[in-house]
């Protein structure tokens, strides 16, 4: 595993910063009045530099872990941006939602058992 570790930080570090990149990409999304204004919006421009950052982190984690792990583990950022946006958007985290959460880490879990 400690061979793999540098791989897997860098899978955990593009999974955070995507997550950031989606949370900049909803901000941008705020209060614009039509797609060419969300579009130019800081939030979004920044947010989608996020997601380029992201992509060559995991690119370098995709080089040493299996993509059929290493793809499915991005699933966490689904997890982290739902609870984030029932906090900073009062979006709803129903029992199904919760559910679901439930599920993707659990599968996640088990995708990288040793």
């Amino acid at each position: 595993m400690p061979l793999l570790l540098p791989y897997y930080a860098a899978l955990f570090g593009g999974i955070l910063i995507a997550v950031c990149g989606q949370l900049l990409l909803k901000s941008g999304a705020q209060g614009t009045a039509d797609f060419a204004a969300q579009i130019l919006n800081v939030y979004t421009i920044i947010g989608m530099g996020f997601y380029g950052c992201a992509a060559f982190l995991y690119l370098i984690a995709i080089r040493k872990i299996p993509i059929s792990v290493a793809y499915p583990s991005v699933a966490v950022s689904y997890v982290v941006v739902a609870v984030v946006a029932h906090f900073a958007w009062d979006e709803s985290l129903t029992a199904g939602k919760i559910g679901a959460i439930v599920l993707i880490l659990t599968g996640v879990a088990l995708l990288n058992r040793l």
